[in-house]
């Protein structure tokens, strides 16, 4: 962990003297070769998760299609709005934006542009969304409910956690799908399973990460579920030092301790770039429209089991996977709506204890 934090700061200190980095597109010509560039947020193209999705998507995609890709990342969130414009300078088909962070920014540059493409990825503009943006959005709480239910049947303490970086609707789909989720699995076995739910008001602050989880583990919790950013490193290592359990996040994190992650909530954003850019590449009019990806399109899940997690809970989860739709889980003849916000939570609580 220290080498780690080292190689962090290190980054952090030479980053510090510029206002962006660029990849210099490989073999860009103007020859007709349909052109993609990506904005991440400040958590950068390597930032384990998020971010990094989105970018391996795209690799991906130019990879089979051919396509000529870029990418401009932002020291801090004043960069965001520079960098799309001189992405709008460019010769690109597409522009990505990466992360709701980066909304107010993109809608200023797409107004002011309206000859170029973008798509914005986990922000909706709804009705107001402009005819040459598209916006991609996911059934987040579909994820947190199987990560919900694995923690609720897996827990020895009864007792879990919720790491949230800050308050807005992406982290709360996570949050209640996962609270959810546990109470799904409560129900199952017939005893109450706590949830504590705190916010480090940051998506980079480790050392805040640190604290909460430390305070959580000792408390009584023996899993805790992030959707933190950065923040989740601090968490891993309170989890290695106490011989505890972590949740990911975005994608299978359980390379960053494997002996110590139970599992992660996937949420395949590179998936759905994919699933875009060859729409858009391929004439498709999606400006104006939200396009919104879950279960069904392979862009939330779970990964392979822990080589700790018991199989049969792992097997009940991909069964139950399975039921999942469209934001709902259809159990027999009872469909239940997986919550993303604390009113749909209250209902689904009354719900299941109304059918089950």
């Amino acid at each position: 962990m220290k080498k780690y934090i080292y190689i962090v700061t290190t980054l952090i200190f030479i980053l510090s003297f510029t206002a962006c980095s660029w990849t210099s597109p490989e073999n860009i010509k103007n020859d007709g070769v349909f052109k993609i560039a990506m904005a991440p947020d400040v958590g950068g193209i390597n930032d384990q998760s998020f971010n990094q999705s989105a970018w391996e998507g795209l690799k991906k995609f130019s990879k089979e299609s051919g396509a000529n890709i870029s990418y401009v990342e932002s020291r801090q969130a004043s960069d965001f709005t520079q960098n799309l414009d001189k992405l709008s300078d460019g010769d690109y088909d597409l522009i990505f934006a990466v992360g709701f962070s980066m909304a107010d920014a993109l809608l200023d540059t797409a107004t002011l542009n309206l000859d170029k493409n973008y798509a914005m990825v986990d922000f909706s503009y709804g009705k107001d969304t402009p005819n040459n943006v598209t916006c991609i959005m996911f059934k987040a709480e579909e994820a947190g409910f199987l990560v919900g239910y694995i923690a609720g049947r897996f827990s020895k303490t009864k007792h879990v956690g919720f790491v949230g970086g800050m308050h807005g609707y992406i982290i709360d789909q996570f949050e209640y799908g996962f609270k959810a989720g546990v109470l799904f699995a409560a129900k199952e076995k017939k005893q109450d399973v706590i949830v504590d739910v705190q916010y480090a008001q940051s998506f980079t602050d480790a050392a805040k990460g640190k604290a909460i989880a430390t305070k959580m583990y000792n408390d009584g919790c023996d899993i805790i579920f992030h959707a933190s950013g950065g923040v989740a490193y601090g968490i891993v290592e309170v989890a290695k030092e106490k011989g505890k359990y972590v949740i990911g996040v975005d994608r299978d994190q359980s390379y960053l301790a494997p002996d110590n992650f139970l599992t992660s909530a996937l949420k395949n954003v590179g998936t759905a770039v994919e699933i875009t850019s060859r729409k858009i590449m391929n004439g498709e009019k999606l400006g104006g429209t939200t396009q919104v990806y879950g279960v069904k399109n392979g862009c939330l899940g779970i990964p392979e089991r822990a080589h700790f997690l018991d199989k049969k809970i792992y097997d009940d989860t991909l069964d139950l996977l399975s039921h999942i739709e469209d934001g709902k889980l259809h159990i027999g003849n009872v469909t239940l709506t997986i919550p993303d916000s604390v009113q749909t939570y209250e209902k689904f609580a009354t719900d299941l204890k109304q059918n089950f």
